[in-house]
């Protein structure tokens, strides 16, 4: 599946020229002044196995000196050649879920369905960046209809989620087609689309895309966010869009050193959601995605970060902090009746069913 250029919608420049077309290849990123030359052969070889997409919109906001929690978010950087201990290509455990392709049952009412591996940015943490690239990405007519036939056949089933890839990528008559086919499954009650689409290429939400969310099934859109620099007044434009047609909206995170890991950040992010009709839905603990380590934060990090939001902003503005049990056990809050701490300094988690599995925390110096 080929991806037309995303467009550019008031994107404001912190320093590197705005550019017409996303930025996927190191040369790209060179002639654009985020990296030096001198980095070019090993930002390479990070590219070959992991793919680099970055849109004129969040290229607009990373600084000539390649600094900054955006930058950090998306431009390639040679650490991620490191893989270390522990560190896995399917850390949530989808594979052994997956029922079909592309459709991956791990919970009773709910399914999870990927209908490309495409996204508008790569995320240099993403938990699937072994699957999600260019090229060929898109689940074919028959795979999506033994898809949906799979939620029909099972009334148990309260909702789809769409994710990939990024469901938002994929042109307007292909996914009024697939809400055509989910809004047709009488017991269906909800489509969540996780997204981050409208953060990092606003000008995709248009009128047409409005009305084709519009259905008897309540579709809502999870908007993938991971600090405050991304909302720009674009992007706020199109999540007020969304807000005003009717959708509603939740925000994920992800917890990640050098990028929001301090109170400061989190609560700037969160209030400035929240103020635009966002509600911070989880803050997730990093998956052990392959070469990701210099992501990692701890989970007592993470959980002092918690204890100060707590003190500084509303319920409003509260996530649950939340980690997806390595090998695809389920997710489950970070927080007593869940998680526990061993007297070796490891954890013993409880997954959804009450199972109990083992949790070495990388980042506080437990690794395998």
């Amino acid at each position: 599946m080929k991806v037309a250029p995303l467009r550019v919608v008031d994107a404001t420049a912190a320093g590197a020229e705005p550019t017409s077309r996303p930025l996927t290849t190191v040369g790209d990123l060179v002639g654009a002044g985020l990296v030096a030359p001198a980095e070019a052969a090993d930002l390479s070889r990070v590219i070959e196995d992991f793919a680099l997409r970055i849109t004129p919109e969040m290229a607009a906001l990373i600084d000539p000196a390649g600094q900054g929690p955006v930058a950090r978010q998306f431009l390639p950087d040679a650490a991620e050649l490191e893989i270390a201990p522990g560190e896995m290509a399917d850390p949530t455990g989808d594979g052994v879920h997956e029922v079909l392709p592309g459709l991956v049952h791990r919970y009773a009412d709910r399914v999870l369905l990927k209908p490309l591996q495409v996204c508008a940015v790569y995320c240099r943490f993403c938990f699937r960046r072994e699957a999600v690239g260019p090229g060929e990405g898109l689940l074919g007519a028959a795979d999506l209809a033994a898809a949906v036939d799979y939620v029909r056949a099972r009334p148990g089933i309260f909702e789809v989620v769409l994710s990939g890839g990024d469901p938002l990528v994929l042109s307007d008559r292909r996914l009024a087609a697939l809400l055509d086919a989910l809004d047709a499954v009488p017991h269906l009650g909800v489509v969540r689309i996780h997204t981050r689409v409208p953060v990092v290429d606003p000008g995709r939400v248009t009128d047409d895309l409005l009305r084709l969310l519009d259905r008897r099934v309540a579709v809502w859109l999870v908007l993938h966010v991971n600090t405050a620099e991304e909302l720009t007044d674009s992007a706020l434009d199109s999540i007020r869009r969304l807000s005003r047609a009717g959708i509603p909206l939740l925000a994920q995170t992800v917890l990640l050193a050098g990028v929001n890991d301090t109170p400061h950040a989190l609560e700037g992010l969160f209030r400035r959601l929240v103020a635009n009709r966002v509600k911070p839905y989880y803050l997730h603990h990093l998956d052990p995605a392959r070469g990701t380590g210099h992501f990692r934060t701890s989970i007592a990090e993470g959980q002092a970060l918690m204890r100060d939001l707590r003190g500084r902003v509303s319920g409003l503005c509260q996530p649950t902090y939340v980690l997806d049990i390595p090998g695809g056990h389920g997710k489950v809050p970070i927080g007593p009746g869940y998680l526990e701490s061993r007297q070796d300094g490891t954890y013993t988690v409880r997954d959804p069913q009450g199972r109990e599995h083992a949790f070495r925390d990388a980042a506080a110096g437990q690794g395998e």
